[in-house]
């Protein structure tokens, strides 16, 4: 029945079952515009804890999203210029890369975004993959505290993978990037390194032969743009110099301007 229902149908099913599924916000007036409905929607699913599902409601949110993802335009590897020595600079949203795997600038908890419509990549993602995500995540962090204790969070620069559900791309790889509270180090230099360095071990390990980074560390994490986009590209440069062969593309995703005009100075 369900792929019978039209898009604007499935956003008025997920909208009722999310508010239904929330306890603080079962009675919420929903808006008539679609637009309005988009944003609640997003806004129950950023707030919502990881925990099961119906199965048939999982049905429709995965029916909805990939209708979202086919409506914003799916990008895929052949979509995207070369530069050089397989490296592409790639300015977007990355939730519409069809390519192995993206890289979400995670926090330590690993849960994604709460905060309802917000802007950053991590909240993105999780939108867009879908509950499922969050619920992976979870189940990876609850087998990491069984290890490691109850208050374990991910250190920075370890990698987790997990599928990508209602994404175009096939795997997420989350990373936890270093974050300048006062000034650069070269710890923090360091740090931001190995998250580009062990995404790509990570990759070569699960034989995942096209990623798109974003740029990590940078905003909320205040890691200095121009100075982050030269630690990765250096970083990648290195790295692919001792694997050749191993990674068929490297994209640096950005969405500013700014830090597109960084990447354009470093890669000719």
């Amino acid at each position: 029945m369900n792929d019978k229902m039209t898009q604007e149908q499935r956003l008025d099913t997920l909208v009722e079952a999310f508010k239904a599924d929330s306890v603080q916000y079962k009675d919420l007036q929903t808006p008539a515009d679609t637009e309005g409905k988009r944003r609640i929607l997003r806004s129950l699913m950023n707030i919502r804890m990881p925990k099961a599902f119906p199965d048939d409601v999982l049905a429709v949110q995965d029916e909805y999203l990939t209708g979202r993802a086919e409506e914003k335009g799916i990008v895929r590897l052949s979509d995207i210029p070369e530069i050089c020595d397989g490296l592409s600079i790639w300015q977007g949203d990355i939730t519409r890369l069809a390519v192995d795997v993206i890289v979400n600038a995670a926090n330590s908890q690993m849960l994604g975004c709460f905060v309802p419509m917000h802007t950053c990549i991590d909240n993105c993602i999780h939108t867009f993959a879908g509950v499922q995500l969050r619920a992976e995540c979870s189940r990876q962090m609850n087998q990491l505290r069984i290890k490691y204790g109850k208050d374990y969070e991910q250190p920075t620069a370890v990698p987790m993978l997990t599928d990508a559900y209602n994404l175009p791309a096939k795997k997420v790889i989350h990373i936890v990037g270093p974050i300048v509270q006062y000034k650069l180090t070269p710890e923090l230099e360091k740090e931001l390194a190995d998250c580009y360095l062990n995404t790509l071990d990570m990759c070569l390990d699960h034989h995942l032969r096209s990623v798109a980074f974003c740029c990590i560390s940078t905003g909320v994490f205040h890691f200095p743009n121009k100075q982050a986009a030269q630690i990765a590209v250096s970083a990648v440069d290195s790295w692919l110099s001792q694997h050749p062969g191993a990674m068929e593309r490297v994209i640096f995703n950005v969405f500013k301007d700014e830090d597109k005009k960084y990447y354009e100075e470093l890669i000719r």
